[in-house]
């Protein structure tokens, strides 16, 4: 099993002894993911916080008019999850699907709760992950109405460093919120300076 990359993944917060390593182990289900397979669809319920071991997988919706719209990708080390969901036990209006072949463990809700409760550093290092991404969606969100295409451009660079040339453009440009020919007019304008 892939554990060893998720213990040292949690060795950037607080790292785990080995009861905790073990408990964790045992709770984990791991998973191999072919390209443009689904781990969430619109109003299923999410019951799994996702790790990716390897490879990447993209969280959208989409609008009446059949538009995808990508709010977060997740590539190795990452976390994935439609957290409203998974709380609130309720239908998602999302779509969690994988970009690449990927391998991927996860750890359900109840099985999470039981970390909580049993062993508060995972209580600490999910409140820190979460806490992360909740920051960078921030972020995000002032970025969509305060800066430029292009430094909106940049700042996918500095969040997804590898996966500016995994990804399609049109999966980029959908994330960024412009057309991906304007991505490749912002891709050929920083080449050329």
């Amino acid at each position: 099993m892939s554990i060893q990359q998720l213990i040292s993944h949690f060795d950037q917060y607080l790292p785990l002894n080995d009861i905790e390593k073990e408990e964790l182990s045992s709770r984990l289900i791991e998973r191999k993911i072919k390209r443009r397979q689904f781990i969430l669809q619109e109003n299923d319920i999410c019951r799994h916080f996702t790790f990716v071991v390897s490879g990447c997988f993209k969280m959208y919706g989409v609008d009446k008019k059949g538009n995808e719209h990508n709010l977060h990708f997740a590539a190795e080390n990452d976390w994935i999850a439609d957290i409203g969901s998974l709380h609130k036990e309720k239908p998602t209006k999302l779509y969690i699907e994988a970009i690449e072949p990927s391998v991927i463990l996860q750890l359900s809700k109840g099985d999470l709760w039981y970390l909580y409760t049993n062993y508060p550093k995972f209580d600490r290092n999910f409140r820190v992950i979460i806490e992360d991404k909740y920051i960078e969606l921030q972020n995000r969100l002032l970025e969509t109405f305060s800066v430029t295409a292009q430094e909106r451009y940049d700042f996918f660079l500095e969040q997804y460093p590898n996966l500016s040339n995994r990804l399609p453009n049109t999966q980029i440009a959908s994330y960024l919120g412009i057309t991906p020919e304007f991505l490749s007019k912002i891709r050929n304008e920083r080449k050329n300076n």
